[in-house]
């Protein structure tokens, strides 16, 4: 396994639309998945967030409170929202330092396929709907910063840009 870099925003890659994984062993690169997002302290990571563009996440919503849920999502699809949105400050491994308020439904059904081959379809509320969400606009090519009024864009890539100097 290996910890690999991770893109920083506004990498290009990051508002690109993914492509479908088809038939492709991704075992290495699940494994590499998920020693970066730990590596870095997070919670979901995306494979365009490491320069690939396929339609692939990670995640893992428990690991900071001592267990461990480990759940890899190819191809993921939403298949229908909660009507009551909340709104929750958000960060980005690929924005780091800066918090975005997101406004998400609570909850999601969702259907994947599995690392093995399976096809999956479940519910997810709280803090897993959220993080599933914010994997899911990776592959769509949208950022934390696309949630934003163009004057709270401008600010929010202000700050960002000068936290990086």
């Amino acid at each position: 396994m290996s910890v690999l870099p991770i893109l920083i925003w506004p990498d290009a890659r990051l508002s690109q639309r993914c492509e479908t994984v088809q038939g492709e062993d991704l075992d290495d690169l699940i494994a590499d998945m998920f020693e970066t997002m730990y590596a870095a302290q997070g919670r979901g990571l995306a494979a365009p967030q490491i320069g690939v563009m396929k339609r692939l996440f990670v995640m893992d919503c428990t690991w900071k409170e001592g267990t461990m849920s480990p759940m890899a999502m190819i191809n993921p699809t939403i298949m229908a929202a909660e009507r009551i949105p909340v709104v929750v400050e958000e960060g980005c491994l690929s924005i780091p330092g800066i918090l975005v308020s997101v406004e998400r439904p609570k909850a999601v059904t969702v259907q994947w396929t599995a690392p093995e081959g399976d096809i999956h379809m479940a519910d997810f509320d709280g803090f897993e709907a959220r993080c599933i969400q914010h994997e899911f606009d990776h592959l769509n090519g949208t950022v934390t910063f696309d949630h934003l009024t163009a004057t709270e864009r401008t600010k929010a890539e202000a700050d960002f840009l000068e936290r990086q100097t």
